[in-house]
């Protein structure tokens, strides 16, 4: 059974709750982990590297010297990958580079994510965070209570809160989703995982 600590919105410690076998205590697939981080970030790639052709430099028209008799090599145009400003010979094109995961891989994915997270006790679960205003040394201080302070951490929110959001995304180490945005590389990318209560909820709604 995974259980996590539970904290209140101040940070204080309150116990710990279970956590859905469903996502937290699943047997850790190590080759889907690697297949789902792969391919997001090669999903990141633009794909948007260019460089001209010798028909898109400007220049050519007409021959540089005649054929023969002048000792130089032959030459047809100032526009060839040889010349020193021609067209680049076999250059990058935009391209796609996207790649797909199918949906029941990306799920176990996940799921082993979330259990490794478990397992290393890398998981915690805070109430429900509201704030008048946007505040980040508050978010700093909740943190600092929980033993987060200097550790690169995930919170997941269930809706989006705009107080509580512009608080989190000037501290340094902190990273921000939506529970139906959770994804294997932001689980993996930080060191410990907090949900936040209704947050957890939304993440069993989703993919358990």
């Amino acid at each position: 059974m995974a259980t996590a600590k539970s904290y209140t919105a101040e940070g204080q410690e309150q116990g710990s709750v279970e956590l859905p076998a469903a996502l937290f205590d699943q047997q850790v697939n190590e080759h889907l982990l690697y297949q789902a981080v792969k391919t997001f970030r090669q999903n990141q790639r633009q794909g948007t590297s260019k460089v001209k052709s010798r028909v898109e430099v400007s220049g050519g028209g007409r021959k540089p010297w005649k054929q023969k008799g002048t000792g130089r090599a032959r030459s047809g145009s100032n526009t060839s990958p040889i010349w020193v400003g021609g067209g680049r010979a076999h250059g990058p094109e935009p391209r796609d580079y996207r790649i797909d995961l199918p949906k029941k891989q990306r799920r176990l994915a996940l799921a082993s994510a979330l259990s490794l997270k478990a397992r290393e006790a890398k998981v915690a679960v805070l109430e429900d965070v509201t704030m008048a205003a946007p505040k980040s040394k508050a978010m700093a201080t909740v943190l600092g209570k929980m033993g987060l302070g200097n550790a690169k951490t995930l919170i997941v929110f269930g809706q989006h809160e705009e107080n509580v959001w512009k608080s989190c995304r000037n501290l340094r180490r902190l990273n921000t989703l939506l529970a139906n945005q959770v994804n294997t590389y932001g689980l993996l990318d930080c060191e410990t995982v907090v949900f936040t209560q209704s947050g957890l909820k939304r993440l069993v709604e989703v993919f358990a």
